[in-house]
């Protein structure tokens, strides 16, 4: 068995962000596997075999190979800046939100990002609906400075990813929208030193190799 965890990822997906960020928050040292999505290693899919990342393989050989569950389990074990404790609301209340994301927004998302694999789709529907749920974000973020409240929690760290990839097809019109305290709260989530950290770049994993160990040491604030 292996002494730390391995981490099979990919730099770019939100998912993979996910887990990277609370792995990286929890100060679990683990074997980082960069690959790549169209040439995905053997001893992954015989980990997973949905053969999507992120993949953790915990020393004991268990496998946790949701983005959810992976934050989870890296938070129950050592959570210092608190993100499963929410300074308004409950840890329920943050789960109900990044299962709307990943159920609602996220469809919306590919659709709007890659529309040539959607033929048939009204795109002014699908942005009008993906702008009604980033509204509603926008709602949250003019209470407090995070979606649960005063400091940033798993709510954020699970969905800012996926607002990332939405601010991304069109920067532009992202900044022209009126949402002054969402577009801050994406900013200052990219500005992190955190994701700075998550996101530097690693040489591709070869079958065989050692991947880098990553995250033994305290994130950044």
């Amino acid at each position: 068995m292996n002494a730390l965890p391995i981490l099979y990822s990919f730099r770019r997906c939100p998912y993979a962000m996910r887990a990277r960020l609370a792995l990286a928050v929890g100060q679990h040292a683990c074997e980082l596997r960069e690959i790549e999505l169209k040439n995905k290693p053997t001893s992954m899919l015989i980990a997973s075999p949905k053969g999507t990342v992120p993949v953790l393989v915990l020393p004991g050989g268990q496998v946790l190979e949701q983005s959810l569950d992976i934050m989870l389990w890296a938070l129950q074990q050592n959570d210092p800046a608190q993100w499963l404790a929410p300074s308004h609301g409950t840890l329920a209340d943050m789960l109900a939100l990044v299962q709307q994301c990943d159920t609602h927004f996220k469809p919306l998302l590919d659709r709007c990002k890659y529309p040539n694999r959607y033929p048939g789709t009204d795109a002014s529907a699908t942005t009008a609906a993906a702008h009604a749920w980033l509204q509603g974000l926008q709602h949250l973020l003019e209470q407090y400075a995070w979606l649960a409240g005063t400091h940033a929690a798993l709510a954020d760290m699970a969905i800012a990813p996926f607002v990332r990839q939405f601010a991304g097809i069109n920067p532009a019109a992202w900044q022209a929208q009126p949402w002054p305290h969402l577009q801050a709260w994406l900013a200052r989530w990219q500005s992190s030193a955190l994701l700075a950290q998550v996101m530097e770049k690693v040489p591709t994993w070869a079958e065989g190799a050692t991947g880098p160990v990553v995250f033994t040491s305290p994130a950044p604030n």
